[in-house]
């Protein structure tokens, strides 16, 4: 059974969004999907400072299983990425929520809505 933390947003994608104090946000992939997805090897992670667009690809995540890609939950711009998943990709699996964070956003614009952890758990039920 996966996790869905009730203080983190989700997309229909299964990425989620935590707000931070400062207004920027940080992003990742959620349980279910680094659980549908296997052992993940590689991840090509969002470019420093690039711009990213809410529901346009942002990175690719590559498992055992498949090649998925990573759709922005949010547009903005890309303040911080976890370097650590560059040399541990495997972080993703095991703390998607935690050390398997993927970037952090500021200057967000949210282009469509984001769903609450309970609205997110019809979907991957």
């Amino acid at each position: 059974m996966s996790t869905t933390p009730d203080n983190v947003k989700y997309t229909k994608e299964h990425e989620w969004v935590l707000t931070n104090p400062d207004g920027s946000v940080r992003i990742g992939i959620t349980d279910y999907a680094q659980s549908a997805l296997g052992d993940i090897v590689y991840i090509q992670l969002p470019k420093l400072n690039s711009a990213v667009k809410g529901g346009a690809v942002c990175g690719e995540v590559e498992s055992t299983k498949s090649v998925s890609e990573i759709y922005a939950p949010v547009s903005g711009t890309v303040l911080r990425i976890n370097e650590k998943l560059e040399s541990n990709p495997e972080l993703i699996n095991s703390d998607p929520y935690g050390d398997g964070w993927i970037a952090e956003i500021s200057n967000v614009e949210l282009t469509e809505p984001l769903m609450t952890a309970s609205e997110y758990s019809t979907i991957t039920a």
